[in-house]
Order: C-alpha cells, then structure tokens, then sequence
C-alpha cells in the first residue's frame, strides 16, 4: 500500500473493481502486521477499557497507546456496543483486542466476527483449554472457528471469502496464565502451537498464593520470573498488568514486551487528582 488510507463511499471502489487495495477491515490486518513487527523488537504499551464511549477509545490511539483491551469479562462491554468500540480503534490504528469473559465458541466468536484484531482469553490452566481457545479463534486449517462472512470483520461479505478466511488466520491469541495450577502446566501449555503472547495476571495469581493484592510479595514475583523466563526460552512473548511507573519499568527491564497499563477510568482518575491536588496546593 502506498499513500493514505481512503476511507468513506470510495474506498469500496477497490473490491467492486478488484482491485486489492488496503481500506477499513484491511486496515485491521495492516494494524496487526505492525504490531507483531512492533512486539518482535520491543515492548508495546496499552490499558484495559471499561469505558463504553467510543471517543475514549479514540482518544487512546491518538495518545500513542499500541493497543486497547476492551472487557468483556470485568467491563461492561458487550456484543451490542463492542463493534462502535472496535470502529475508534479502527480509526485511530490502535490494535483492538477483545478480553472475552469465557473460553466458549460464542464468546470468542463474536468478538472476532465484530472486527477485534485479538483476543485475549482469561483463566486457562492446562494445554487442553489452551489447544482449545487456539482452535476456536482461527479457521481451517489452523482451527475450528464458526464460519459465518455475512459480519463486521468480512465487510458483511464485501470482502472476498478467500481473502477474508487468510487474514483472518493472523489474529493475535494472548492466553492469560492467572493461577497456580495455570503455573503448573505451564511447559505443557506452551508447546500448544499458535499462542502469540501469554499474559501473567498479577492480582489473581497473588489471590491464587494466598496473598491477594500483594502482587510485590516474593512468592509472586517468583512465579511471575518464572514464567518470563520460560516465555523468553520458548520465544513467546510475555505480558502482564502493572498499574504503577515503577511497575511498568521492572517488568519491561525483565523482558516483558506486552505491558498493559492500567485502565482508562483509573489513568483518569489519577489524572483528575493529580490535577486537583495541585489545584489545591496554588490555592495555599
């Protein structure tokens, strides 16, 4: 592709003429191109999403974030607003990524079929859950995903069948390792072939230890070592949730590439008293 990309009525012109141009849906596959480049050979940085306001989600892209994770599984997004959410990552180029709440063919399904560039799937403790989330996010003969190209993601079947089925194989698959019996399995759940990035939750794997929120306590940081470390051996690629300044810079300085900041209403938050409390201070 050469140029920007055309958006609007024209942008069609291309497929009506067959032409293989890069617009709207292509712009997703071009999106994901870049940040497994990206990813490949450095850290890239984005936050949860509870917001449901599609301007927040924008606001995130033209800030620089590399990605989003919008929550099905501890936020309020759902199938029937999730496609307006993945339409601003769309806008903005940012990578949308769907946290679905379950491993289930409908839940993974219908985020990919809405336009999501990855999925992020939580609690998986051994190789079967793992083989299984895989199948059920990628087509023949990578997987066993539902087919359907009347949806979002294949341009409600403007886009060519075969050229949708291909690229659609491309989509990024973060499995989320949240416990102790996840840490267990976890040389068998890496030889599951397909996994993009394995994703440490800190908050649940410290409850899973016996010392819930204390993502800093020794057992944790053990664990969480642990699994960067067999991620670097195997070359997979390691993620994790940090919500501090320091957070983010040990774990990025541990090799963590996929390094999800926060949430957008808790960046607010801080944002807001950060703001008040020198409002505060000039009054004095």
């Amino acid at each position: 592709m050469t140029g920007r990309i055309r958006y609007g009525a024209t942008a069609m012109e291309p497929w009506r003429n067959g032409r293989k141009e890069v617009f709207w849906m292509e712009m997703t596959a071009k999106v994901i191109r870049d940040f497994k480049d990206k990813i490949s050979k450095g850290p890239v940085l984005g936050p949860f999403c509870k917001t449901l306001d599609p301007s927040f989600i924008e606001i995130l892209g033209y800030s620089g974030f590399d990605f989003c994770i919008l929550d099905m599984e501890h936020g309020p997004a759902a199938s029937s607003n999730l496609s307006d959410l993945i339409r601003a990552c769309n806008v903005t180029g940012i990578l949308p990524v769907v946290r679905v709440p379950e491993i289930s063919e409908q839940a993974i399904g219908k985020a990919l079929d809405l336009g999501a560039g990855a999925v992020q799937i939580p609690q998986i403790t051994n190789a079967l859950q793992a083989k299984k989330a895989i199948e059920l996010a990628r087509f023949y003969p990578k997987g066993e995903r539902g087919v359907c190209r009347f949806v979002r993601a294949a341009l409600y079947s403007a886009m060519p069948r075969e050229e949708y089925f291909e690229s659609s194989n491309e989509i990024l698959v973060t499995l989320q390792i949240e416990g102790v019996e996840a840490i267990h399995n976890l040389e068998e759940i890496m030889e599951v072939e397909g996994i993009d990035i394995i994703f440490i939750g800190p908050y649940d794997l410290s409850q899973s230890l016996g010392v819930p929120g204390q993502i800093d306590h020794p057992k944790v940081l053990e664990y969480m070592n642990a699994i960067v470390d067999m991620g670097m051996r195997r070359n997979i690629q390691i993620g994790t949730f940090v919500d501090t300044r320091k957070g983010m810079n040990k774990w990025i300085a541990q090799g963590v590439r996929y390094v999800s900041y926060s949430v957008d209403v808790g960046i607010f938050m801080d944002a807001c008293k950060e703001l008040v409390g020198d409002f505060e201070a000039a009054k004095n």
